[in-house]
């Protein structure tokens, strides 16, 4: 499955993009945003392919300007909710390109794939409190905030984090963006 955005492409990621997801995801103020420690090779990019993004289903975020590979996006399982057919949104870009509204661009048209081809009952999303960037993505996107869980999981380092805990329900969406969002 292939979304077209104004400004973007979201493919399903390949092996083969190893080296380019290496060089984004190497970049070190995105991983620890999201609890990842930054790529340290391209084997580590290539593992990461075959044990995340591609069992996932990510899409590589690819800018259409340039043809650049910035980032990922997925509905994974709904760690929160297994038995409400929801799934999860998960995401990350590339800091250089942060601040353009990319990520909500993106965000947008996969919950769009969602809620129309998917048939999901609702998404939810989960951040840190420190993700200030993430939260306004959520924001504006439409999430209801539901809570905090506090030391809820681990990241790269070993440290526990706390949760902020949204969703959005195929009600709330369409009352936002219409039944039919073409």
């Amino acid at each position: 499955m292939r979304i077209e955005t104004e400004h973007l492409i979201l493919r399903p990621y390949e092996i083969e993009d190893a080296v380019a997801l290496f060089s984004v995801a190497s970049d070190p103020n995105v991983g620890p945003h999201a609890g990842w420690k930054p790529h340290e090779s391209v084997e580590e990019s290539e593992q990461v392919l075959r044990d995340i993004l591609l069992p996932a289903g990510a899409f590589a975020i690819v800018n259409k300007k340039d043809g650049r590979l910035i980032g990922a996006i997925a509905l994974e399982p709904d760690r929160y909710r297994p038995d409400a057919n929801s799934r999860e949104l998960g995401y990350w870009l590339v800091s250089d390109m942060w601040n353009q509204g990319l990520m909500t661009e993106a965000a947008r048209a996969v919950m769009k794939y969602g809620f129309r081809i998917m048939g999901l009952s609702q998404i939810g999303i989960c951040t840190s409190p420190e993700n200030v960037r993430s939260q306004a993505v959520i924001k504006k996107c439409g999430f209801t905030h539901e809570g905090r869980i506090r030391r809820t999981y681990k990241i790269f380092d070993g440290s526990l984090r706390d949760s902020m805990i949204y969703s959005i329900t195929r009600e709330e969406y369409e009352a936002m963006y219409g039944k039919d969002d073409e």
